[in-house]
């Protein structure tokens, strides 16, 4: 079934950049954790979707479709769609991108996570678990060091 440009059209105007669903769902679980966050935070590159600030933490949420997830079986998809090389350019450059920022905030001292949209959605749960297991890696790290330098 296709879809008129105008339908199209109205539906890409109403995807937004900022305070997605995706989001505002982890963020909000977060907050309940008692985590407390810089959002699209501009000090940093990329603007990370979440910045727990006092850990060195970006966090991004990516939606499936943008980020390219599966890229393998989306690209070919968007091939035969309509307007494949906007599509397939943007998409790859949206891909480019994120390695890029992630390269640069880990050069800064940063840890990245990235969660796609229907986890975050689907097992919000296991998304902060996998942020708090960070932290508890990273608070442990400096004793290990210590112990490394006694033998």
């Amino acid at each position: 079934m296709s879809q008129s440009k105008e339908t199209i059209s109205r539906t890409m105007s109403r995807i937004h950049s900022k305070d997605t669903s995706i989001e505002l769902k982890l963020r909000k679980s977060l907050w309940h954790e008692g985590f407390r966050y810089r959002k699209n935070y501009k000090m940093l590159p990329g603007s990370p979707d979440i910045a727990l600030t006092k850990y060195k933490i970006a966090i991004f949420c990516d939606s499936e479709f943008f980020h390219g997830k599966d890229w393998e079986v989306l690209k070919p998809r968007l091939e035969a769609g309509n307007n494949p090389d906007y599509w397939v350019k943007k998409i790859g450059r949206n891909r480019e991108r994120d390695i890029e920022v992630d390269k640069k905030l880990i050069a800064l001292g940063w840890t990245v996570i990235h969660f796609w949209g229907k986890d975050i959605l689907k097992r919000t749960d296991e998304c902060i678990t996998v942020i708090k297991e960070t932290i508890w890696d990273m608070e442990l790290e400096p004793y290990t060091y210590e112990k490394d330098e006694d033998l």
